[in-house]
């Protein structure tokens, strides 16, 4: 058996060990890359040498999964992989993002304490030269807000399903206290809840975490839209803000082509190359205040096509700017 294919399967065995429910046949082939075909033969594979590999039933297909874990043997970590975890903490801890800092470093050590000792010495000199070579480029923005007790308050709320009452000190009435069911968090260069208002009746908002003060968590059961979705209420707006959705098109120019290529607006963005070399962005999303401002990065590059709105509030920025900073 080539090394590539008994990597493939390891993978796969790690896959069924870490799911409770198990994985169909359709999601190992969606997972690995290859057809139902190829993904039964690596499921018999994987029972040849995981024996324990169970079958539940889910009418109307199967699941499979491994439910006594594997064994440390099979679990080592990679160099890269500790690598990756340390750098992640790293920049969270600069970003002001200490409390989720925190439980990565709690992470990794509690997967160094499981590693075993030879495991550990034959990590150490590659870990440490990754280690030295490899850092985080700030960049300027502002800290995102993660006060430890805020945010632990706001989970457990979103775990029990509890409504949650706070003083909010933002909107247009600050200092009111609100009584809210906590949809999730959305983490960015400002962290925001999102939550429902009981008796608004208006949907779920965004609450930044800043201002909420004198958080509780009520006990009293709160809840959800059937199906709603975190990260496709996230995907309607272009970075945090929520306004109206608009239709955008933007039109790239053949100078700023290929880093339009490599660049996501937004993830439901399609792109379209033209004749000329330009290129053309369209995706729906609210949040034209924020894509406002991104597209000033993009200096003659780029060229709003719609909505208008769009385009008046960049004319708008402009006249701001302008009026700043030239002389009478």
């Amino acid at each position: 058996m080539r090394h590539e294919k008994a990597g493939r399967l390891l993978e796969l065995a790690r896959w069924l060990a870490s799911t409770a429910e198990g994985l169909t046949l359709d999601e190992m082939a969606q997972r690995l890359g290859v057809g139902r075909r190829t993904a039964e033969r690596m499921r018999d594979a994987v029972r040849d040498v995981f024996p324990q590999l169970e079958e539940v039933a889910d009418p109307p297909t199967r699941r499979f999964r491994i439910p006594s874990g594997l064994d440390h043997l099979f679990q080592a970590p990679t160099a890269e992989e500790l690598a990756a975890l340390s750098a992640s903490a790293e920049m969270m801890d600069r970003q002001g993002a200490s409390g989720r800092a925190a439980a990565l470093r709690s992470l990794e050590h509690k997967v160094l304490s499981a590693t075993r000792a030879a495991a550990r010495r034959r990590l150490a000199p590659d870990l440490e030269a990754l280690l030295q070579a490899e850092t985080i480029a700030v960049t300027a923005g502002p800290r995102p807000f993660e006060e430890a007790g805020v945010l632990a308050s706001v989970r457990e709320g979103v775990k029990a399903l509890s409504t949650l009452r706070f003083r909010y000190e933002g909107g247009s009435t600050p200092g009111r206290v609100r009584e809210v069911t906590p949809y999730g968090i959305l983490f960015g260069r400002s962290n925001y809840l999102v939550a429902a208002e009981e008796g608004a009746e208006t949907g779920p908002r965004n609450w930044r975490l800043d201002r909420i003060f004198d958080v509780e968590v009520t006990g009293r059961a709160g809840s959800r839209p059937e199906g709603f979705s975190l990260q496709a209420y996230a995907d309607e707006s272009f970075g945090i803000y929520q306004d109206d959705t608009e239709n955008v098109v933007l039109s790239i120019t053949p100078q700023g082509r290929e880093d339009a290529l490599r660049w996501r607006f937004h993830a439901n963005q399609r792109v379209e190359d033209q004749p000329d070399g330009s290129v053309t962005v369209r995706f729906r999303a609210s949040g034209m205040r924020e894509l406002a401002w991104h597209l000033f990065t993009w200096g003659d590059k780029v060229r709003v096509v719609a909505p208008q709105a769009l385009q008046d509030m960049l004319v708008g920025e402009i006249e701001i700017a302008r009026r700043a900073h030239v002389r009478n």
